[in-house]
């Protein structure tokens, strides 16, 4: 290995690249991950989780920042000068009485990654991949995304002189809000008739001719911040690992994160023992649960059906065979679960005083399945990941309460109450009358 902490390596042959290289693919065809030499880290960084945990709110930059905290396990050859931060991560570990009672689990807790800058966990890796973008030099930024990925990477170039962000997206297959935070943001927002998936082939196909830096999960560079999200949580428990970590899965990079984060954590004694990790997703776009169904002998692919989850509609997963690895390396799971189920779910959270999105509520509603399964027992910790904030599909909310989903039969409806403007009648409705 060079001098340099790290460097860009295939999952399957191994190859090496440096990591200043444009390349998101080994010459194999496979895709690269960025590999630290973890022996040099321990010792030019010893004592790692005192160095982190003294960092804890922290107001300097680039300290402030969850993902950066984490600087050295997260891309430690990367300058100070060159960091792109909002600051991100620092988001919240929930746990109430009235979760666990809603989800059945005890020792639940929810990371809530809505928190972030613009309201996702792509802020984490956005921080990482356009700071690389900074570092080397690039003048443009680009993604194909269902919604939230181009929100965060307009967000985060707009920081950024002289750099211009450009969004794929499918035209009319996003929320209002995820459209409106990247026109907001100043990228070129161009709407494809086509779905993510007919995106994500575009998107890639203008890289490979221009010098465009492609800011999706199969850049190696963005997957180092996601990372954070595993590390953070872990820091949150007082460094004592869950015995579960419950996550959506759409494009499987932020799971590949996970387990790759966790991985190098324990390598470095920054843990000391792994958790499993469970996979859920839509059953409309469930690639990655069918192949699981083989064992993973087979790489399935579909063509995503429309889904509430909007943000993982995607049938050809690009991190499969990382998230894969994962699953088999962490003793886990992957689950499917039904529009139904997910709504239901989300609503559970949301009466909690958790607004999470229909996305989380796909994490959430595979969690009651592990658990009614046996899976999940009933003492074991579970961190599950919500992966953006209920207020960026707020017509999904709405038509689940009022009625307009007609196609499902929904178990948690708050409608409003119609009332006239009579004092009354307000009473009647709110049963204020004989000590009701």
């Amino acid at each position: 290995m060079s001098e340099k902490f790290s460097v860009l390596q295939c999952i399957r042959c191994g190859a090496t690249y440096e990591a200043t290289e444009v390349r998101y693919r080994c010459d194999c065809g496979d895709l690269l991950e960025v590999a630290h030499d973890l022996e040099r880290l321990r010792f030019a960084f010893p004592d790692m989780r005192k160095r982190f945990a003294a960092r804890a709110g922290s107001t300097q930059f680039p300290y402030a920042s969850g993902v950066w905290r984490f600087h050295e396990m997260i891309l430690p050859d990367l300058p100070m000068a060159d960091i792109v931060s909002k600051p991100e991560g620092n988001t919240n570990l929930y746990r109430t009485a009235k979760l666990s009672r809603a989800f059945q689990t005890d020792r639940l807790y929810l990371k809530h990654e809505g928190e972030n800058p613009t309201l996702s966990f792509k802020d984490r890796g956005m921080t990482t991949g356009v700071s690389w973008a900074k570092h080397l030099g690039m003048k443009i930024v680009a993604c194909a995304s269902t919604g939230d990925t181009s929100a965060a990477m307009a967000a985060y170039a707009a920081q950024v002189d002289d750099l211009r962000g450009v969004v794929f997206l499918p035209h009319n297959k996003i929320s209002p809000e995820q459209l409106a935070q990247a026109i907001a943001y100043g990228a070129v927002t161009l709407a494809l008739d086509t779905d993510f998936d007919g995106c994500m082939r575009l998107v890639q196909q203008v890289a490979e001719r221009y010098p465009i830096y492609l800011l999706n999960s199969m850049n190696s560079l963005r997957i180092e911040g996601q990372k954070s999200i595993g590390l953070e949580s872990i820091a949150q428990l007082g460094w004592r690992v869950p015995d579960w970590f419950v996550i959506p899965v759409g494009n499987a990079g932020n799971i590949s994160a996970l387990g790759k984060g966790l991985r190098e954590a324990y390598a470095l004694g920054v843990i000391d023992r792994l958790p499993r990790i469970a996979a859920i997703q839509a059953q409309a776009a469930d690639p990655f649960f069918r192949s699981y169904q083989t064992g993973f002998t087979e790489r399935i692919f579909v063509t995503a059906e429309p889904t509430l989850a909007s943000a993982i509609r995607i049938g050809a997963p690009v991190s499969h065979d990382k998230a894969a690895k994962v699953v088999a390396e962490f003793d886990g799971v992957v689950e499917e679960v039904t529009e139904a189920e997910l709504m239901d779910a989300k609503a559970l959270a949301d009466r909690c005083g958790v607004a999470v999105c229909p996305n989380s509520g796909v994490a959430l509603a595979g969690l009651r399945k592990l658990r009614a399964q046996k899976i999940i027992e009933d003492e074991q910790t579970v961190v599950a990941i919500m992966t953006a904030h209920g207020l960026k599909f707020s017509q999904v909310g709405v038509d689940y309460h009022t009625g307009a989903m007609s196609a499902l039969p929904p178990h948690h409806v708050n409608a409003p109450l119609v009332l006239p403007a009579d004092m009354a009648a307000i009473v009647d409705a709110l049963q204020l009358e004989n000590g009701r």
